[in-house]
């Protein structure tokens, strides 16, 4: 819309035709943009709406202000027609109809008349304090008519673009919910058996809601942008709508974990079946190992091997039973928190072994080192060498003998690998636990 030009001394015929055809474009441009609001099709959703809240109240100043940009373009279209016949009048313009066109064209000469009820309920600003009729001249009339129609306009862009982007989006979930909750009730997940149904429940409240909010208030989901002043300027607000989206989907991944189940269940509860039974097996070798290190080994600390969990026996047998029972909604998560505790009890099964064992392992250790210096020996021609055959039997009597103390039979063969090094003439081996014994010597 246009912005005719400030008021000025005394026009000439030249200015007044070139105001005329001034205010004739901005006349066409003003009703182009007039007709153009009132076929907008957010102010006929706006028209026959039932508004609540801000857009209620904002929507009924919006459209008294409408109603009063056409009284406000009324009056100017005929200050319009006054002055271009007191133009047409003669081809030269005296000077009574010079004055009287700049008294027009430039002074207060245009007089609006208003309803009551379009005054009271436009904004106080642009209302004149509620006055019925109001003077302008046409630059000020202009600059009305610009302030009421963004306004105005910006109220029905806003309402439209939320009304074009947020239900449709609404309308797309609710449908996918509804397809949701249709697999859900199929594998048995429902409001109060499983917490999936219960979100479903909550998802389809609040989806209703935000429509049913959205349809009666759009402003009230709008996000303006900051520093914008151009109609419209903004984005709808859609968190509500993407925190549902996303309870949905992870709704959805719930029920695909279900499905899952449903298809597999059978071989998932055999191999848990399997791997607990490879646990016990694990910590019965655990406990036979125990028994022969205890018989085998003297002076060892060795850690005493719990029996298998019974309570892991009885979670799988009641898994086993929600399958026969179609009960797919419960064994889902069962499964998945069984799977974990079996590979927990196989690999607690396997430590225990492993630390059982361990004085076996170095009892077999001392044994292959004393063995490994013996051949040594042999490859130098020293198999003979009475005071060697002598460390050698010590150290073997000692790791060949039930039970065995390993602190002993480790110093013996320290004490054999230092004397192969001496009769090698390689450096001394370190000796562990104190400085070393020749009284066999």
């Amino acid at each position: 819309m246009g912005v005719t030009d400030p008021a000025g001394p005394l026009m000439d015929r030249d200015e007044v035709d070139r105001a005329l055809a001034r205010l004739g474009a901005e006349h066409e441009a003003i009703e182009t943009s007039l007709l153009a609001l009132q076929d907008h099709a957010g102010r006929r959703l706006l028209e026959g709406a039932e508004l609540t809240g801000t857009t209620r109240e904002r929507w009924m100043s919006a459209d008294a202000s409408i109603t009063l940009l056409w009284a406000y373009f009324d009056a100017y279209t005929d200050a319009l027609r006054s002055a271009r016949e007191i133009r047409a009048r003669r081809r030269w313009s005296s000077r009574e109809d010079l004055v009287e066109l700049t008294e027009l064209l430039r002074g207060e000469s245009v007089t609006v008349a208003g309803s009551a009820t379009a005054t009271a309920n436009a904004p106080t600003l642009l209302s004149a304090g509620g006055r019925l009729s109001e003077r302008f001249s046409l630059t000020a009339l202009v600059d009305r008519m610009n302030e009421l129609y963004a306004t105005s306009l910006n109220m029905v862009v806003t309402a439209d673009a939320v009304w074009s982007a947020l239900p449709a989006r609404i309308d797309l979930l609710a449908a996918e919910l509804q397809r949701t909750r249709k697999l859900a009730h199929s594998v048995g997940v429902r409001p109060g058996e499983h917490p999936a149904g219960d979100d479903l429940e909550r998802i389809t409240r609040t989806l209703t809601k935000l429509r049913e909010d959205v349809v009666s208030d759009p402003l009230a989901f709008w996000v303006p942008a900051p520093g914008s002043s151009a109609p419209g300027g903004g984005r709808p607000d859609t968190a509500v709508y993407d925190r549902e989206a996303r309870a949905l989907e992870e709704v959805r991944r719930e029920i695909d974990a279900v499905l899952t189940v449903r298809q597999d269940a059978e071989a998932r509860l055999i191999k848990l079946r399997d791997v607990l039974s490879r646990a016990d097996r694990t910590l019965a070798e655990a406990r036979t190992a125990r028994g022969e290190v205890l018989a085998k080994i003297a002076a060892t600390e060795v850690p005493v091997v719990s029996g298998p969990p019974t309570v892991l026996q009885e979670q799988l047998a009641t898994a086993a039973e929600y399958r026969r029972g179609a009960q797919w909604h419960r064994l889902s998560p069962l499964l998945e928190s069984l799977e974990q505790k079996a590979e927990d009890e196989l690999l607690r099964a396997r430590e225990s072994l492993t630390a059982v064992t361990a004085p076996l392992a170095v009892r077999a250790e001392l044994r292959g080192r004393l063995d490994a210096y013996k051949a040594k020996v042999a490859r130098h021609g020293l198999a003979e060498d009475p005071f060697l055959i002598e460390r050698y039997d010590a150290a073997r009597r000692m790791l060949w003998s039930a039970p065995c103390d390993l602190r002993v039979a480790e110093q013996a063969v320290l004490r054999y690998q230092q004397s192969v090094a001496e009769a090698l003439g390689a450096p001394r081996v370190p000796q562990q636990g104190g400085p070393e014994d020749r009284r066999g010597e």
